[in-house]
């Protein structure tokens, strides 16, 4: 794999206000070539701003941003014109056009390039049949739902046959369920046609449903990038830690912590789990020691087809046994003592 997207200490400054306002500052970050890559940060991150740069919509204020072998910071805006056909973008709020149907909505990007309009119609037949609303092509945005509306979004973007998508906020305005339906239709995307896909988001669970690899961006940096389970289970960063909190609550804190600490006098640790940790084993013998233990909180789930997770433990038995497990448990994961 090669990148198809490369910023190289990619800057943005916006000027004009009262004091010059730097929403990416200096970004060096790759995009492999058919990965499905996302970017997520809290409000006011530069997450938004950043994926703008990457088709032109914002100017690249200093450094190089390489999208598939051409510098766009140096492209004039003719040149920016004809590279945007290869990225496609979707929106939180669809941006269709009301007074269009479904079919017209898709064929407008190519009517825009100038496909004859036999191939206009092939190309929007085939890209509705893609998205599942064939039977859809005559009605207008307001007869159809949110997804279906997202999927309409999608079929557009995808038009021209683009190598990269680009997808801001697209679930944002969508329910739970809906969600999970546009997110399978962009792994559809990225796995048959081959396109890269990415993700600008606020919500980590999106990430875990979609994304192969992540970037953490904090007041315009990156705070740290690597594979989805190397995120969810091992975070470096304070932003990364306190994203990851707020959807694996496998370790007990505040009144939790307190519960258990109450309702069990013994040692207290945490265990980190993940494939091939041989926990069990250790726990199987700890009897033959003398020590007792008990699950006491946490839980056990996959990740990019890899277990990961967390065991909080009761170990009850002779100090020394005790210190014996714990070692023993060490020895083959992570053990964190709970205070």
């Amino acid at each position: 794999m090669s990148p198809i997207i490369e910023f190289r200490d990619v800057s943005k400054v916006f000027t004009g206000h009262a004091a010059d306002v730097t929403a990416v500052d200096h970004v060096d970050l790759s995009v492999e070539q058919g990965e499905i890559f996302a970017v997520i940060g809290y409000s006011g991150a530069g997450k938004s701003t950043l994926v703008r740069l990457i088709n032109g919509l914002e100017r690249v204020t200093s450094g190089e941003l390489i999208v598939d072998g051409q510098d766009v910071v140096t492209m004039t805006e003719s040149q920016l014109e004809r590279k945007r056909r290869d990225i496609g973008m979707i929106f939180q709020q669809f941006n269709l056009f009301g007074s269009r149907t479904i079919a017209g909505n898709v064929a407008f990007p190519l009517k825009v390039a100038g496909w004859p309009k036999d191939k206009r119609d092939a190309r929007v037949a085939e890209l509705l049949d893609f998205v599942g609303l064939l039977d859809r092509a005559h009605s207008y945005p307001d007869q159809l739902s949110g997804g279906q509306k997202q999927r309409v979004g999608i079929a557009r973007a995808l038009a021209a046959g683009p190598k990269i998508l680009l997808a801001d906020e697209s679930t944002s305005a969508l329910d739970p369920e809906t969600t999970q339906d546009v997110l399978r239709l962009l792994k559809k995307v990225n796995r048959e046609l081959g396109v890269t896909v990415v993700v600008i988001t606020h919500e980590l669970e999106i990430v875990r449903a979609i994304a192969d690899r992540v970037a953490i961006l904090e007041r315009g940096r990156v705070a740290e990038v690597g594979t989805v389970f190397e995120t969810f289970t091992a975070p470096r960063s304070e932003v990364g830690r306190r994203f990851v909190s707020t959807v694996i609550h496998d370790r007990p804190h505040g009144d939790d912590l307190a519960r258990i600490r109450q309702a069990h006098p013994g040692r207290i640790v945490t265990a980190t789990i993940h494939d091939g940790s041989r926990l069990g084993a250790v726990l199987a013998g700890a009897g033959a020691l003398g020590v007792t233990f008990e699950i006491v909180y946490g839980g056990i789930g996959t990740l990019q087809a890899r277990s990961f997770g967390s065991l909080t433990l009761e170990l009850t038995g002779p100090q020394a046994a005790v210190d014996q497990v714990v070692a023993q448990l060490g020895g083959v994961t992570e053990v964190e003592e709970v205070a």
